[in-house]
């Protein structure tokens, strides 16, 4: 059935929630997996006025930090696909739009599906908050399992 599962993650508890099922629906099905989480770019706007002079430190310490949460987020997830018996890879991706990082790795890996997390928000905290799983489900053709 699938062969290649992508599942994405932010590292929140809810997305945590659709790892083990993804891990799971892995297992039982003999997909291989690649985990994904997609960290923001440097955007230098959010560099207060006084530390601009420190634009390179402000910079590196970015980049060490969203390392640095995307290792632990993936690590977790790749011991818990050793544990399952399960292959996995892991990928960082940097975009600034969550959902396009999701749908070009899962192009670019040949993923046959994609697992992730919704909060199932509706109406104006759908539209003010937005959604990147709505967005993926409305910009991809390969097929979205979304877990609540």
């Amino acid at each position: 059935m699938y062969r290649h599962i992508l599942i994405s993650t932010d590292g929140s508890q809810l997305a945590r929630s659709a790892v083990r099922h993804g891990l799971a629906l892995a297992k039982a099905v003999g997909a291989k997996v690649t985990a994904l989480t997609v960290e923001p770019s440097f955007d230098v706007y959010t560099v207060p006025a006084s530390r601009v002079y420190e634009m390179s430190g402000a910079f590196a310490e970015h980049t060490e930090r969203a390392k640095a949460h995307a290792r632990g987020v993936l690590d977790a997830i790749a011991e818990d696909a050793r544990t399952a018996g399960v292959i996995c890879e892991t990928v960082q991706a940097e975009q600034d739009q969550p959902y396009q990082g999701i749908i070009d790795v899962a192009a670019q890996r040949g993923c046959d599906l994609i697992v992730m997390a919704s909060h199932g928000r509706s109406g104006l905290t759908a539209i003010v908050l937005g959604s990147v799983t709505t967005t993926v489900l409305t910009h991809t053709k390969i097929p979205v399992l979304v877990c609540h």
